[in-house]
């Protein structure tokens, strides 16, 4: 049912404020200092929303996946076996890739166009130590432009060799012995780049209709709440693999994404022209936030509510000696970094996992039962 502009504007101000935000002449703005506590509050509510649609789907599987997650006593630092699963297809892995994300803070996307999925997987005991997921990157990040060197025209032509990681991250009881940063390491191994050139080998880009070598050379990823504690300081012999490079904006579509935006999609298509397109794209909206800036124009509030004011930090992960030249078109062949997944892997738990599991044994009290969404009935 369409509902009218004067009832969806009324729930779209009365969701704002359930989520703290102070709403005030077309603009929204979050509580003076606002901390990360404040930013997940901020999230509780789209979060909420999106496991009671998966609850249909999913609490029936439920005991089986969560069968995966290790009770803390199921981990032997010493025998820490990481290997890489690749997710395809509607497969096992899948459900599992799905379910371990909605335990994220922040309501996480399925990505755009092309996608990569990965389970890292703990083979000496059959558990899920983390996973992370490579789509398409947003056309304009000012930050990550200005880093590369871009001009307009040579970015719509190498854009396609870099991907951005719409989810990365461990979970527990692998989050507290940093699980995170050997996702994000993992994340630029040389796996990943052979399983992307296997996967877009002789694929043709939507819009020009061209072949491109599939090369990947750059991931990039943006902090979920605000400042990274994942990324920073990921150092092996000196070298960074994830380099900060500034700030977003603030804006976005996911405070929106609350049980309000089937409202404000159901009134775009009805009133609205798709203008922020392609015809090669086919018919209908590009995206959430063109469905939500034209919905808002439409129904007569200001297109700025899309400014959440949460300013996520950008980073970049270069996977090539000789990235940026090549983006920047001033090359015509990157020469790749060799990382395999197991080297890394290695490092990682001499560097980070072993000296973690012995100063802080807490992880060992971790029952996967916590880890449960939907409460049994016993």
């Amino acid at each position: 049912m369409i509902l009218s502009p004067e009832k969806i504007r009324e729930d779209i101000i009365h969701m704002l404020c359930l989520q703290g935000y102070e709403v005030s002449k077309g603009s929204i703005s979050l509580p003076k200092d606002a901390t990360k506590d404040d930013f997940r509050c901020i999230n509780e509510l789209a979060t909420a929303h999106r496991i009671a649609k998966a609850e249909p789907a999913f609490k029936k599987y439920e005991d089986r996946l969560i069968s995966y997650i290790a009770d803390g006593e199921e981990i032997f630092p010493e025998q820490v076996q990481p290997r890489l699963v690749y997710v395809g297809g509607e497969s096992e892995e899948a459900l599992l890739f799905r379910y371990a994300s909605l335990h994220w803070s922040i309501p996480v996307s399925s990505g755009y166009g092309r996608r990569l999925r990965f389970l890292v997987m703990d083979e000496s005991n059959g558990k899920l130590i983390g996973l992370f997921g490579l789509a398409d990157p947003v056309y304009s990040i000012q930050a990550r432009d200005k880093w590369i060197g871009w001009d307009s025209e040579i970015k719509k032509e190498r854009l396609y060799h870099v991907m951005d990681a719409f989810i990365l991250g461990a979970v527990p009881p692998y989050s507290m012995l940093l699980g995170g940063k050997l996702v994000a390491l993992l994340t630029l191994s040389k796996d990943v780049r052979e399983c992307f050139r296997w996967k877009y080998a002789n694929s043709e880009t939507l819009i020009r209709k061209q072949r491109r070598q599939p090369w990947l050379v750059l991931i990039t990823t943006t902090s979920a709440l605000g400042r990274s504690s994942i990324y920073n300081r990921i150092k092996l012999d000196g070298y960074e693999f994830w380099k900060s490079v500034g700030f977003t904006q603030g804006s976005g579509e996911f405070h929106f994404s609350n049980g309000v935006y089937e409202q404000i999609r159901a009134h775009a298509e009805s009133n609205c022209e798709p203008t922020a397109k392609d015809p090669s794209w086919g018919k209908g909206f590009r995206s959430k936030r063109e469905v939500i800036k034209k919905c808002l124009a439409d129904i007569g509030l200001s297109t700025n509510l899309i400014y959440h004011g949460i300013q996520r930090e950008i980073f970049v992960a270069p996977l090539a000696h000789n990235t940026q030249q090549f983006l920047r078109g001033e090359i015509s062949q990157p020469d790749p970094y060799d990382w395999p997944a197991d080297e890394i892997a290695q490092r990682f738990l001499k560097r980070w996992l072993l000296p973690r599991a012995q100063r802080r044994p807490e992880y060992r009290s971790f029952r996967r039962d916590t880890y449960r969404i939907w409460p049994t009935n016993e």
